[in-house]
């Protein structure tokens, strides 16, 4: 009778153990599967904020809006290699204890390459600044709204002025 206690105590003590570190993680998860790197939510949330900063709410959609800094992360995990990874999330570290204030000093002082700048945050800004415009020019908004399209070849025009060479 003491050894079913025993054993039904060890099992509930590792059962504890194995639950443990998820208590004990402070910091959330990234609102996005990702798999192979690993996002906070205070990271992600620093990113949404240089999103906006690269491509603020106007009378159109900013990038807050549109949730381009996940497809920031997705393209980061599915199209880049290990080393530019870490120079992003080396470049990331910048902005940690940063307000939002200071974010978009930082990021307007390394768009504006100024000697100031640390040089590990280059890398990280251009890939962020590329991925945010093309994740806007390609989103739902952009292409059904601005963007006017029309089936290749086009309609036919006869009365099109013709140069000749």
């Amino acid at each position: 009778m003491e050894r079913r206690l025993a054993i039904k105590q060890i099992l509930i003590a590792a059962g504890g153990l194995v639950l443990l570190p998820s208590c004990l993680k402070h910091e959330g998860k990234s609102s996005i599967l990702l798999s192979r790197i690993d996002v906070s939510a205070t990271q992600e949330k620093i990113l949404a904020e240089i999103a906006e900063v690269i491509i603020p709410k106007t009378d159109t959609p900013g990038a807050k809006d549109l949730n381009l800094h996940l497809y920031v992360l997705k393209m980061l995990d599915d199209c880049y290699e290990k080393e530019e990874q870490d120079k992003f999330f080396i470049g990331l570290g910048y902005f940690k204890d940063l307000d939002q204030q200071e974010i978009k000093a930082l990021v307007i002082a390394a768009n504006s390459e100024k000697d100031d700048v640390p040089k590990d945050l280059y890398p990280f800004y251009n890939l962020m600044k590329q991925r945010t415009i093309s994740g806007y020019m390609n989103s739902k908004y952009v292409m059904s709204n601005l963007v006017i399209w029309e089936l290749v070849p086009g309609r036919y025009n006869g009365y099109f002025p013709v140069k000749t060479a």
